[in-house]
């Protein structure tokens, strides 16, 4: 799910630094976690495609581009989204 979710990402933003990270063990016996994992991620994005956007509207572009995976597998997804140049 992890190797999915990056290439989605690729080809919807183009990002300079992408890290995904399956963090379903994290959360085993919590809501939303299912036996095999791959229910819990992290995202850390660099991409133009979210320069001068806000927070929420960078958060819609990642949720956009795995609208499949979050309505199939994926849990909880959290997001770090960033332009190029930023912290």
């Amino acid at each position: 799910m992890a190797e999915r979710i990056a290439a989605k990402l690729e080809a919807a933003l183009s990002p300079e630094r992408l890290n995904v990270i399956d963090e379903s063990h994290q959360h085993q016996g919590h809501g939303g976690w299912r036996e095999g994992g791959e229910t819990h991620f992290r995202v850390d994005i660099v991409s133009q495609a979210f320069a001068g956007k806000s927070r929420l509207d960078r958060h819609r572009l990642v949720n956009a581009a795995l609208a499949q995976e979050l309505a199939e597998r994926v849990h909880a997804l959290a997001i770090v989204a960033r332009a190029p140049g930023e912290g």
